[in-house]
């Protein structure tokens, strides 16, 4: 059994987390070693809906993945729940509903809806005191405090770095069980982050490649008193120019010949996912 979240954040080391979007992923990152995963609510959009990261999914959408993958895997699982999918009421609906289906901590953000990916312009946020209710709200709501509450601020977008401080502030004093600034605009903001809050609650950072992040690796987020760091999209990101490289080939040749050397066949497939194992667990069913 994998341990716990909570128990692997005392831990003084840097916690890697890839982004997943399905059971095939969620498989992947767990036979590479991976302690935990990331349920990317833009990951989540990209791959099962074809959709940019504008908050068009919605939360019955999400916790239905969340079920899919902890049927899958038994690595603790951080879920993006975006804003909460509303006020501080389905905040507590989707903490219950979230919970219930297998996600071991929820990430939340202080956005407006429409909300859109942390590194893109044009965000909005709520009120301070709005989040800081909605944090209130999901900590009611958890059934286990093996459950953890993340809380995101988007603010040093859109009000500045100061602003942003002062609501990773009030969300630690909330009760939040970490704390996330998204995109900082140097290595001067990052470290003042930090020496701030490092010291008292996990901090996070996505490591996401094109975004705005001024650090590249999770060594480096662990000189910086970070303790997670979230790599939301590579897997995508790697999954995409690949599949275009064969659809071309494909469309091009008519056949896949030049490419048979990076593909991995049926068979490979199904040892991945443990065919054989569930073969052989159907025969305990037989009877004459």
């Amino acid at each position: 059994m994998a341990d716990s979240l909570r128990k692997l954040l005392e831990a003084k080391t840097v916690l890697s987390v890839p982004g997943v979007y399905d059971g095939l992923s969620a498989r992947l990152v767990e036979l590479a070693g991976f302690k935990a995963a990331f349920l990317s609510g833009a990951c989540l959009s990209f791959a099962r809906f074809g959709r940019p990261d504008l908050g068009l999914i919605s939360a019955a959408e999400v916790a239905e993945s969340v079920a899919v993958i902890r049927e899958r895997t038994p690595l603790p699982l951080i879920v993006d729940i975006d804003t909460g999918f509303g006020n501080a009421l389905n905040v507590q609906r989707t903490v219950t509903t979230f919970e219930r289906a297998g996600a071991s901590a929820l990430q939340m953000e202080d956005q407006l809806m429409p909300k859109r990916c942390g590194h893109m312009l044009g965000k909005q946020v709520i009120s301070c005191g709005e989040m800081v209710g909605k944090i209130h709200a999901a900590l009611d709501a958890r059934r286990s405090e093996e459950t953890l509450i993340f809380a995101r601020t988007d603010a040093l977008g859109v009000n500045g770095f100061d602003d942003a401080l002062e609501r990773a502030e009030r969300y630690l004093e909330a009760g939040a069980d970490a704390i996330f600034v998204e995109a900082p605009k140097d290595l001067t903001q990052m470290q003042a982050i930090g020496e701030r809050f490092g010291s008292q609650i996990p901090l996070i950072h996505n490591l996401v490649e094109g975004g705005k992040s001024p650090v590249r690796s999770a060594s480096e987020l662990e000189e910086l008193n970070y303790r997670i760091a979230l790599f939301p999209a590579s897997l995508l990101h790697l999954f995409i120019p690949a599949a275009q490289q064969l659809l071309s080939q494909l469309r091009i040749d008519g056949h896949l010949e030049k490419l048979h050397d990076q593909m991995i066949d049926l068979s490979e497939v199904n040892a991945l996912l443990g065919a054989d194992e569930l073969l052989a667990k159907s025969k305990q069913y037989e009877y004459e």
